[in-house]
């Protein structure tokens, strides 16, 4: 029989340098909802949402890109991954309807703190689209650029 002998060596590898340990990640996609905003007067009044997307994923045109988006924007975007998804999609932070009802002792949707529960809820949302890797399908691009 022959002898064999295991190679134990160890591999050498180059050192790391400051950039290498905390520079950016080589392949990565950072999105930021934030700045909420209520415009127009009455019943045309909504509130818009900033989403900020910053990356260096090749199927992105532009590495940061801003846009204003309202909940109805969100809502279709869900639609349209349910349509072409086989997988299931996150859902989007509730409607709130209870929050519509005239003569309430708050401002309802408009309310400050429900804003941001429904900021952060969206922001859930789409990150959690990030996760599963649906990010390159033309519905989303259209939502972040």
């Amino acid at each position: 029989m022959a002898d064999t002998i295991a190679d134990t060596r160890r591999l050498f590898s180059k050192p790391q340098n400051l950039n290498d340990a905390y520079g950016p990640p080589s392949n990565f996609l950072e999105i930021d909802v934030s700045n909420p905003e209520t415009v127009g007067v009455g019943r045309t009044r909504f509130t818009t949402y900033e989403i900020r997307l910053k990356t260096n994923l090749p199927i992105f045109k532009l590495k940061e890109s801003r846009v204003r988006r309202r909940y109805s924007d969100f809502q279709w975007l869900r639609g349209e991954l349910e349509r072409d998804s086989k997988v299931v999609v996150p859902p989007l932070p509730g409607k709130a309807l209870s929050r519509q009802l005239p003569f309430r002792g708050d401002d309802g949707i408009f309310d400050d703190s429900f804003i941001e529960e429904r900021r952060a809820g969206l922001e859930q949302f789409l990150n959690k689209l990030n996760t599963y890797s649906r990010t390159s399908t033309p519905s989303f691009s259209f939502i972040i650029a």
